[in-house]
């Protein structure tokens, strides 16, 4: 069954409209709507905050020139988060952080119940963090273990994981911006919960 084809909300289908046609007003309004967004999301995935200040611009010289691609059969900021996870991979280089990325391929260990993956085959699933305890716990410390376990993270999980658990995208969003199929957002899911509940072990059972 196919899902039900979106609507742009008539207030915002206008705005893009407007800009669509060199309304540089309109335009204004539509950056200033999605910057904290843009700065946000991209901080994120890019864990830097000269990478995020830099994919920022870039995400909205981008929106400039390719707005007429825009062609509102899918939710703007789904547009929006796929250019700016598209720029977060392009400045993505061989530093230290990510050489110090670990592969995760493979699930360590295993939580709740089974659920195909992308490849067909039986895996385990993971609870999504807003299912534990872990917004009541978080503090200074564990948020800094956190962190450094997202950045441990490979980028293709971590941008799924960002999508998913921190921005609260669904699983089909989620395939829409990164362009993949919805058993493959949960299985990369599934893989980079693992990991990071491997990472804050201590955390989450004391």
């Amino acid at each position: 069954m196919k899902s039900p084809k979106y609507i742009l909300p008539t207030e915002e289908l206008t705005l893009v409209q407007k800009a669509q046609a060199g309304d540089d007003r309109a335009f204004t309004q539509l950056v200033k709507q999605y910057e904290n967004l843009v700065y946000s999301f991209a901080f994120k995935v890019c864990r830097d905050k000269e990478k995020a200040e830099e994919t920022w611009q870039d995400t909205f010289v981008n929106v400039y020139r390719k707005l007429h691609q825009f062609d509102g059969k899918s939710k703007f900021t789904t547009w929006l988060y796929s250019i700016v996870t598209n720029n977060c991979r392009m400045k993505r280089r061989k530093t230290k952080l990510e050489m110090a990325s670990i592969h995760i391929d493979k699930p360590h260990s295993a939580y709740d119940h089974d659920e195909a993956d992308d490849t067909g085959t039986t895996a385990l699933t993971v609870p999504a963090w807003r299912d534990t305890p872990l917004d009541k716990m978080m503090d200074a410390e564990l948020k800094s273990k956190l962190d450094a376990a997202i950045q441990k993270l490979p980028y293709d999980y971590r941008v799924v994981f960002v999508l998913r658990d921190v921005e609260g995208q669904s699983a089909e969003e989620t395939g829409k911006i990164l362009k993949l199929t919805v058993p493959a957002v949960k299985s990369r899911l599934r893989r980079a919960r693992v990991f990071l509940r491997e990472q804050l072990n201590e955390y989450m059972t004391a």
